[in-house]
């Protein structure tokens, strides 16, 4: 059983829905304490100038944790984001089919973060049909220690291989996980290049980017450039 961790991002990157892709269980860690300026509250799009941050305003006081951190609805920050991709994706191939999704989502009152993160990840998880199970770490009771933490999900989920983010090879204690028979694997991605609008090719932007010029083939073109590794194909997905 393969297990992956990680933040709920917003709008989240086409390496995010790679480590979801491979694998079979994939949870959201929400529990943890909330990062400003990181990838919980905001991503990018492409627009006709380069990239756009599409940021989530939120009210958090340090050290909150993501699942408690509120949407700061000041403002109608919902009514910005759903201009900003009509106005960026209106001419895409598939921006029609997805665009009820977006306005139904940007016409709520949302009030806390990861709930609309949340959200967001299951509809695109769907749209790229990927059929990998997503999981609350905040439903479970875990250690507070970063490693124990990973364990104690793995564990709880009956997971015999961890697949870590690149730059877990930083962090990890990867001696523990071996001492408790769990497998630790670390993602290789690769970022697809495929026909956007307004010219030249940017990476690193929301998956929806993706999605909303390429619909169905979506999947196909992410799992295209990411095979998986000769170390990552002796464990067979259950």
């Amino acid at each position: 059983m393969i297990i992956a961790i990680h933040q709920p991002q917003h709008l989240p990157w086409l390496g995010y829905l790679d480590k979801i892709d491979k694998a079979n269980i994939f949870i959201l860690l929400d529990n943890v304490q909330y990062k400003k300026n990181e990838w919980v509250n905001r991503n990018k799009i492409k627009t006709v100038s380069g990239s756009q941050w599409i940021t989530v305003p939120v009210s958090y006081s340090h050290p909150e944790k993501i699942n408690n951190v509120r949407i700061d609805n000041k403002t109608n920050w919902g009514k910005k984001h759903l201009h900003a991709l009509i106005t960026n994706y209106s001419k895409s191939d598939y921006f029609k089919k997805h665009l009820p999704f977006f306005e139904d989502v940007y016409s709520r009152k949302w009030e806390y973060l990861s709930s609309l993160n949340l959200h967001i990840i299951e509809y695109l998880i769907k749209a790229f049909n990927i059929k990998t199970e997503l999981v609350l770490a905040s439903d479970f009771e875990l250690s507070e220690e970063p490693t124990e933490r990973l364990i104690d999900i793995c564990k709880t989920l009956k997971g015999d291989v961890y697949l870590s983010g690149a730059h877990g090879r930083n962090y990890l204690n990867t001696e523990r996980f071996k001492e408790e028979n769990i497998r630790v694997v670390f993602q290789d991605f690769k970022h697809p290049v495929y026909k956007q609008l307004y010219g030249e090719f940017l990476t690193l932007m929301s998956s929806i980017d993706l999605l909303f010029n390429h619909g169905p083939q979506s999947i196909k073109i992410l799992r295209s450039y990411n095979k998986e590794s000769i170390e990552f194909k002796s464990h067979i997905k259950e």
